[in-house]
């Protein structure tokens, strides 16, 4: 099916994201929408969008873990777990780290902690080395509507306009597994 709709560049997505506008781009399973984890105009802007409380917290989604670490709290990480998680990162695994006591509530939610992930699709990636920092990452979807597996499932979700960094998923069936950073702990099954 063609469409002659424009799709958005990494440079004219980092644009909407300078803009503290929302975006929707590929992840491991389903298109992700994202936004400016620093700006709470933006990260309201989803959560208005996605008619998600504020209390539930969100993840996000990092080209490096290096991306990650002016959010998270690493030291309590003992040797054993850093290099668990090492070996799952990149990939399509969200580890649940305790927050930084700086990073807002418009980030964490109800909770002392924060869910984070290096990603190894190529397209976020290089989104977020363009863009310099991690980004806020849910599933694109309405609330009762099953994820966007493609653009045209975006489109027909959140209309027309609405900013795309095309691409194909990397075809996952599942969501990513989230697990406690510290313990290991299963919250959801990938």
């Amino acid at each position: 099916m063609k469409n002659n709709l424009p799709s958005k560049t990494i440079a004219d997505a980092v644009a909407e994201l300078n803009n503290q506008h929302v975006i929707a781009y590929p992840t491991e399973a389903v298109f992700g929408v994202g936004c400016d984890p620093d700006s709470e105009l933006a990260v309201n802007r989803l959560l208005t969008l996605k008619q998600r409380p504020v209390e539930k917290g969100l993840i996000l989604i990092a080209a490096s873990f290096e991306q990650l670490q002016p959010y998270i709290d690493e030291s309590l990480l003992s040797a054993d777990r850093r290099d668990a998680i090492f070996a799952r990162w990149p990939g399509p695994v969200t580890f649940v780290f305790p927050a930084k006591a700086t990073i807002p509530r418009w980030l964490t939610g109800r909770f002392d902690s924060l869910a984070v992930r290096v990603s190894d699709h190529p397209l976020v990636v290089e989104l977020c080395q363009a863009y310099g920092k991690p980004l806020v990452s849910t599933s694109a979807n309405l609330t009762g509507l099953p994820p966007c597996r493609t653009t045209e499932e975006v489109r027909a979700q959140f209309g027309a306009d609405f900013p795309i960094v095309e691409g194909e998923t990397g075809g996952r069936l599942n969501p990513s597994e989230i697990l406690d950073a510290l313990t290991g702990k299963q919250f959801r099954q990938g």
